[in-house]
């Protein structure tokens, strides 16, 4: 039986560049290019009519840009998945084509693998995300929201040096000691991860080598690899090399992902800092998304702009925002940054760079050796939270706390 082939709508206003494209994939038998437009107008009207796996779209075109097509061709086809192609890498660029609806972002001149591989990778994800979505049987009425047994705790933010792998490292540790339950952390951070180093590991195996290992991952594979720490926590380490982690796939994380959730009570994904398919793949799986972020303005947009691109992938309703050096004072006043945000932090982490810093150089998490300090205590109160949800109790206290009045309390 012929393997059924991706179909591609290329969109570029150049004709040339259109052909480059198409012979880039020529080669690629389970690839086939099912049309071409040159505008906005056009690749939104060949869209809904040929309803491609995948567009590929330039940014730069007359009319109808690449933005505006995205976000036309996200509202009416939501199977279909896009691809920027363009020779704008700034991050400005990126973050827009995500919050149109974009699942990937490809800079020119790229490589016939690097292209072909790219689409293969989205489209498996989309593919894998509708048969999951179809397995959910349809109600009539409006069930109350089921808390699950199993949490899935992915740490985000797009901008670095927030934090985001200390809140991970942390929040895990202190999720093994105080619940006495199963916890995995999950370095998803594959080109850069920092959990290992803070945690002061060894690993003898990696995600990379765990995908290498069989084409079809089971537990008993995915729990060889899974590294122990002395709080208790198992971790899956990221790639020791970037190259190596070329061979992970949105395929793969959705299936570790899955099988660590049928094992584990909890299990924390540190990633990234890009809206990258792996990420969006386990943000989709995610029952909470904590944003990390601080006081400066830098931050605070870098924070917000997530917000509406997580809003656009209707996965806003996980996120929880974690407001790291709350007390590091930038000139934003409080309240000028709950109005921007639309919403109060669902934690408030005090700023302490000597508890920090010699946490970090010494491999050794701050919630187990300075757990009288102020962070400490932060970061364990925000753990409960998770707890008493697994529990199936509130999740909030009582007499719920103003964002200001949460950061007088610490």
């Amino acid at each position: 039986m012929e393997k059924e082939k991706t179909s591609v709508l290329v969109v570029d206003d150049i004709a040339n560049t259109r052909e480059d494209i198409k012979r880039l994939l020529y080669f690629e038998e389970d690839i086939v290019v099912v049309g071409e437009a040159g505008d906005g107008e056009e690749a939104l009207r060949l869209a809904q009519e040929l309803k491609p796996d995948v567009v590929l779209m330039d940014i730069n075109m007359p009319g109808m840009d690449g933005i505006m097509a995205t976000e036309a061709i996200f509202n009416s086809e939501p199977d279909t998945a896009i691809i920027i192609i363009s020779i704008q890498g700034e991050p400005e660029y990126l973050k827009k084509a995500m919050a149109a609806g974009a699942r990937d972002y490809l800079v020119k001149p790229l490589s016939s693998n690097e292209l072909s591989e790219t689409i293969r990778r989205v489209s498996n994800s989309y593919k894998t995300r509708s048969v999951r979505a179809a397995a959910v049987p349809a109600t009539t009425t409006k069930a109350e929201p089921e808390l699950p047994a199993n949490r899935i705790i992915v740490v985000f933010s797009s901008k670095g040096g927030v934090g985001k792998t200390t809140l991970s490292c942390n929040l895990a540790v202190c999720l093994a000691q105080e619940s006495r339950k199963n916890v995995a952390l999950v370095d998803l951070n594959l080109q850069g991860g920092d959990v290992s180093v803070m945690l002061n590991l060894s690993p003898r195996g990696t995600i990379s080598d765990l995908v290498k290992e069989e084409d079809n991952i089971e537990y008993s594979l995915v729990n060889s690899f899974m590294a122990p720490h002395m709080s208790g926590l198992k971790i899956l380490p990221a790639p020791l090399r970037p190259e190596e982690a070329d061979v992970i796939t949105s395929a793969h994380i959705v299936e570790i992902l899955t099988l660590l959730k049928n094992h584990y009570d909890f299990i924390i994904v540190d990633t990234t800092p890009l809206f990258n398919d792996l990420t969006l793949s386990a943000m989709e799986m995610a029952d909470d998304i904590l944003l990390t972020f601080t006081r400066d303005l830098a931050a605070i947009k870098h924070v917000a702009t997530d917000m509406e691109i997580l809003e656009t992938l209707a996965l806003s309703d996980k996120v929880k925002l974690v407001l790291n050096q709350a007390t590091l004072d930038y000139g934003i006043k409080i309240n000028e940054l709950e109005k921007r945000l639309n919403r109060s932090p669902a934690a408030l982490l005090p700023y302490d760079e000597k508890t920090v810093l010699s946490s970090v150089n010494k491999g050794h998490p701050f919630v187990l050796t300075h757990h009288n300090t102020r962070i400490a205590q932060s970061i364990r109160n925000f753990s409960r939270e998770f707890s008493i949800a697994d529990k199936g109790g509130p999740t909030e206290d009582p007499v719920k706390k103003s964002f200001v009045g949460k950061l007088f309390s610490l």
